[in-house]
């Protein structure tokens, strides 16, 4: 009997057995291809379409929802599909699923505690966005939402003394002036803007929203190292302190307000649409994102500034003029930079340095001698993760 495991290794059946792995190679990498480009298709939607689908739903006219509602929503689906998803891995049994949960959430109440500060500053991140999105341009605050990396690398740096190559802090040199060259446009008065919108406010929230992102990405990263536990009931857990957060955030900021109209005041289906991003997005880029490596993500986060901004002056009247279009560009190309491989960074270097000599320079593999070993292109830190910073172990609406 062939038995086959979740490596795909097989056990020796008949003489005429072939193993599924050794059929077609050829097939086993074009699915692969499939699965990259599928991968960065669904990076680049779910990236700008949240962006997108917050900025149309707070700018139309008519009632405007409470963001607060909104984001105590978005946890509370997010929870409610994670319980589902654990459900199916028990196999519909329900006693296992509740001895599984008690094991996991009250008996291992330390680390369950744990997670109520990542989840704390997610809930306040979440809000922060909405205030930020409502008071600058949707293609704006994409360019300078990327100052998370930033953030997460300077965290990563201090919290978990992690080291950064010269291209990597040239990258960050080069957004940051990006970003700055953006803003200055926006303070300019780049474009119409309507009167209810309030461009440092937006500002002030996107930087707020950047550090909370940097800090607590980091910070999770931190205290679940070594740690056993899927990604579903991790994001179960930060679901449940997120909804009790989000209520307390509600209650505190528009419980008044909330109370009069009503917790669904103001929800149209552009609203819904909203919320079912942020809940199932995140979640769906997270089964996806296994596939992509690091530069498929800078990739896919420079295609989502382009789409975001190509939309937003369909949309929204939004004006490009070169001062924006330059401190974009230079965002597009740190986030690359940043996103490739240290050994890629490395032979860059190495091509500098050569092209600098009197003359060229190879180098030959002596005989007799193995060739040396390929770098990896694995880093496995969340500062690789420069737009979804806390996807793989969190998953919130970017």
């Amino acid at each position: 009997m062939a038995a086959v495991g979740s490596g795909g290794s097989t056990a020796a059946a008949g003489p005429g057995a072939v193993s599924a792995g050794a059929l077609e190679p050829g097939t086993a990498s074009a699915a692969h291809r499939r699965l990259k480009y599928i991968s960065l298709a669904v990076l680049v939607v779910q990236n700008a379409s949240l962006i997108l689908s917050i900025r149309y739903a707070r700018t139309l006219p008519g009632d405007r929802f409470f963001a607060t509602t909104a984001v105590v929503m978005a946890e509370v689906l997010k929870g409610f599909t994670c319980l589902l998803l654990l459900f199916a891995q028990k196999r519909g049994n329900v006693k296992h699923l509740a001895l599984f949960l008690h094991e996991a959430v009250l008996v291992q109440y330390v680390d369950t505690l744990k997670l109520a500060v990542p989840s704390l500053i997610y809930t306040l991140q979440n809000n922060l966005q909405y205030v930020a999105i409502s008071n600058l341009p949707a293609a704006t605050f994409q360019v300078t939402y990327q100052l998370k990396i930033l953030t997460t690398a300077l965290f990563s740096v201090l919290m978990l003394n992690r080291s950064l190559s010269r291209l990597q802090w040239a990258s960050l040199l080069l957004l940051f002036t990006g970003v700055a060259i953006v803003q200055a446009q926006q303070a300019g008065g780049g474009g119409p803007r309507p009167l209810d919108q309030n461009p440092g406010a937006g500002l002030a929230a996107v930087v707020a929203s950047c550090l909370s992102s940097g800090f607590a990405g980091v910070y999770f990263e931190k205290i679940l190292k070594g740690s056993s536990g899927s990604v579903w009931l991790r994001n179960l857990q930060l679901g449940l302190f997120g909804t009790a957060l989000g209520l307390v955030g509600l209650w505190w900021a528009e419980g008044t307000a909330v109370a009069r109209r009503g917790f669904f005041f103001g929800y149209t289906p552009a609203v819904w649409g909203v919320v079912l991003n942020q809940a199932f997005g995140g979640l769906l880029v997270a089964v996806v994102v296994k596939y992509a490596d690091n530069i498929l993500k800078g990739f896919a986060t420079s295609l989502s500034i382009v789409l975001s901004t190509v939309a937003s002056i369909r949309l929204f009247g939004f004006h490009v003029d070169p001062l924006f279009a330059l401190g974009a560009g230079l965002v597009i190309g740190a986030v690359y930079l940043y996103s490739l491989p240290r050994g890629a960074a490395k032979a860059i270097a190495s091509t500098s340095a050569s092209t600098s000599t009197s003359g060229p320079c190879t180098h030959q593999q002596p005989p007799g001698q193995p060739p040396p070993p390929k770098l990896s292109s694995h880093r496995g830190d969340l500062s690789t993760e420069p737009f979804l910073p806390k996807l793989l172990t969190k998953v919130k609406g970017s």
